[in-house]
């Protein structure tokens, strides 16, 4: 049952970019139909992970390990960054325009690979460790 969560979150991380990849294709090849509908995957996909990470898993990991709460306040300011530009993305996709895609593209790559590296590094073996005989639980939610 060790690292139940940073192996499932981790897998999700792995999901989201893989949709992210969808919106670099089908807007590389200025698909603006598929862009659109790829990005609007991608927002869901990634809101229904953070609300999973801040609804459900951030406050049990908070009170089981106090030092977790400067790590969760830095991951939900990300999470805040990372939603604005997926929403800008969106919105470049349905206005047809390449240039404002491919730069938003270029930042969400970065950020959502910096952010995943942190998560997976610092926040989910924490999580695994103080609330190992929470996480079948705690998991069952983000399938929901």
């Amino acid at each position: 049952m060790t690292e139940m969560i940073a192996t499932t979150l981790t897998e999700d991380h792995r999901r989201c970019d893989r949709l992210l990849a969808g919106v670099e294709r089908s807007a590389g090849q200025r698909d603006w139909e598929r862009a659109s509908a790829d990005a609007a995957e991608l927002e869901a996909a990634m809101e229904h992970h953070f609300s999973f990470e801040e609804e459900t898993l951030f406050p049990p990991l908070e009170s089981a390990a106090a030092m977790a709460m400067g790590p969760t306040g830095v991951m939900r300011m990300e999470h805040r960054q990372i939603r604005a530009l997926l929403a800008e993305l969106r919105q470049a996709a349905e206005g047809r325009d390449a240039a404002e895609c491919q730069g938003l593209l270029e930042g969400l790559h970065m950020i959502i690979q910096q952010h995943n590296a942190k998560e997976e590094a610092i926040l989910y073996p924490m999580a695994d460790e103080a609330l190992a005989a929470q996480a079948p639980s705690l998991l069952t939610q983000l399938a929901n």
